[in-house]
């Protein structure tokens, strides 16, 4: 989708609905408690909306859209290192999911998945420099399989839709 060709507060108006739509998807993992008996892991919500912005929109603006969320979810209800942890595994996620999804050698869910094992890969190594105890690197084989299935479930729900929003946004070029 070519933003860059809009006046400057359709395209703010325009991104402004998927911030909403990306803090409706955080504040709704947040208040149902998803227990997969492990602790920190989450579904991913969030994620549903990025890989629908990265694979309709455009890069920029799906990681201006993804940073935002994380900032303004924070500031409103979490902390300084909710913060911290989120930002090092959304923008790992992010850049390993932009990259994948650059090279054209993987489809939605296997760029998806790629997201969900970046994103713990990079909260489990800030939490290590954290707590100053590269230890805690034991967990992460469990982090790891988490983030295959909640990225697997992300990638399917994304694609779909993507099939299904697509025409829907090429209105909006």
């Amino acid at each position: 989708m070519d933003l860059h060709s809009k006046p400057f507060w359709k395209k703010t108006a325009f991104l402004g609905v998927f911030l909403a739509l990306a803090m409706i998807c955080s504040y709704i993992e947040m208040l149902i408690p998803f227990n997969f008996g492990i602790p920190g892991v989450k579904l991913g919500l969030t994620n549903i909306v990025v890989v629908l912005m990265l694979y309709t929109i455009g890069t920029r603006e799906a990681i201006m859209v993804s940073v935002l969320r994380i900032l303004l979810m924070g500031i409103l209800f979490g902390n300084v290192m909710s913060i911290v942890y989120s930002l090092a595994g959304g923008i790992l996620s992010f850049l390993v999911m932009a990259i994948l999804k650059k090279t054209g050698q993987l489809g939605c869910i296997s760029v998806s998945v790629a997201g969900g094992i970046s994103h713990n890969i990079g909260q489990i190594l800030a939490a290590a420099v954290v707590v100053n105890s590269f230890s805690i690197l034991y967990y992460l084989p469990v982090l790891l399989i988490a983030g295959v299935v909640t990225g697997l479930l992300i990638g399917i729900l994304a694609q779909e839709l993507i099939v299904r929003l697509k025409p829907v946004l090429q209105k909006y070029k």
